[in-house]
């Protein structure tokens, strides 16, 4: 009976409200990944549409079982040199359905751990738009689990799991770094090893199917923005207006710059700069005026349409920009945010370079030169060891159809 009476209290002390609104949030977030299928399958041709789209989906499969086994725990749990936690919450070990989630005391810990497996399960799908059409499904699904080791989790203790990052000041509010930013130079790394396509798309095979993607991902970026407050306040308001503000000036902005410069207003065009301003205001979001988050829309627009200009020229193939939009967006918000930061719409958050915050500044720098550098680095030697074990680009015969090669399906008949 005393253990009865000690599980109701305990279930008591959660805050139904800011429960609820987590497990909203929540699914917005999961609504994210098939967003992104879409937004990448549309992006591509006729003939490789569903090979794009299922990695996207077998992320919400596969690393679910890895956050399960080991990455909730690594992340979350203990400390190891600032770098990784340890594996006594291995398979969710010890955490009971009446716990509280330390970090505020007032939703469950496993609203926290799932709210945070959704995080993990969309980064690596934004890698997979950057080496569309030329990757073996096998060397992808070894990729996939390597990769959260090396490079997500440990950014994820560094910053979130109050690891060394996170310790020596660097601040990160939804994932500008921890997402965005290791996404977009893993992407560039692969781009570099699979090399160019043979076979080039001629251009998005459905724009529909691209915009309803990214409608799917602006509606689900309230849940992966505001929802990190991890309750209902004035921040969570304040994240949510940022997060809409930075996004539609991005989009008009890329709207405006491809008018001038393209002479159409690509429609294409409107929805990528969409995309970056939301990338570009995650890691701010709830630490800027919207002020300041209107001039990161702008910026947003205007660095990553030239990112990806630069990447034109060079013949970098990274098929769906994959890099230009979420490697420079999410690094250049990190900047911002050392630039706009404000501790008077939000506490917790620090004093950016405007307001004299020099060193605040220096730490938001140097973690996304550490990012880039590492996501590049452990990425292209992943890959170098994958391709010992099974080759990693498919040949030319099947590059021209991987929805058949690969998969045995068509998406259309």
């Amino acid at each position: 009976m005393i253990g009865y009476e000690q599980a109701i209290l305990q279930i008591l002390q959660f805050d139904t409200g800011n429960t609820g609104f987590m497990l909203l949030a929540t699914s917005l977030v999961m609504l994210m990944t098939p967003g992104l299928a879409f937004f990448y399958g549309g992006l591509v041709g006729r003939k490789n549409v569903l090979t794009i789209m299922i990695q996207s989906f077998v992320s919400l499969s596969v690393v679910t079982i890895i956050w399960f086994i080991a990455g909730y725990s690594l992340c979350f749990s203990g400390d190891t040199y600032g770098i990784i936690g340890n594996l006594d919450k291995a398979f969710l070990n010890g955490v009971a359905p009446t716990a509280v989630f330390t970090g505020n005391g007032q939703i469950p810990e496993f609203v926290f751990i799932a709210y945070q497996m959704m995080f993990a399960i969309i980064t690596p799908a934004l890698i997979t738009g950057a080496f569309a059409n030329r990757v073996d499904f096998k060397a992808y699904l070894i990729f996939l689990i390597a990769w959260m080791f090396f490079v997500y989790f440990p950014f994820v203790h560094m910053i979130w799991g109050d690891g060394l990052l996170y310790q020596l000041g660097v601040r990160d509010f939804a994932g500008g770094i921890v997402v965005h930013c290791i996404a977009g130079f893993a992407a560039l790394a692969s781009v570099f090893f699979v090399g160019p396509r043979t076979i080039k798309d001629r251009g998005p095979h459905s724009i529909p199917l691209v915009a309803l993607g990214t409608g799917l991902l602006w509606f689900g970026w309230y849940g992966f923005n505001a929802g990190s407050e991890l309750a209902v306040n004035a921040v969570t308001g304040l994240a949510f207006i940022n997060t809409d503000v930075a996004a539609s000036v991005a989009g008009a902005t890329w709207l405006a710059l491809a008018w001038v410069l393209e002479k159409k207003p690509k429609f294409v065009g409107f929805l990528t700069g969409a995309v970056a301003g939301l990338a570009t205001i995650t890691p701010a979001a709830g630490y800027v005026t919207p002020g300041a988050a209107f001039i990161i829309g702008i910026l947003a627009g205007i660095i990553c349409y030239a990112a990806i200009s630069f990447k034109n020229k060079r013949q970098w193939d990274d098929a769906l920009d994959v890099w230009g939009v979420h490697g420079i967006g999410g690094g250049t918000g990190v900047i911002l945010l050392g630039v706009f930061a404000t501790t008077s719409v939000n506490a917790a958050g620090a004093q950016g370079l405007l307001a004299g915050g020099f060193a605040f500044f220096g730490m938001q720098v140097a973690a996304v030169v550490l990012a880039m550098v590492w996501a590049f680095a452990f990425t292209y030697v992943m890959l170098v060891l994958i391709n010992k074990v099974t080759p990693v680009r498919v040949t030319d015969v099947e590059e021209s159809s991987l929805d058949e090669d690969q998969l045995g399906e068509d998406a259309y008949l």
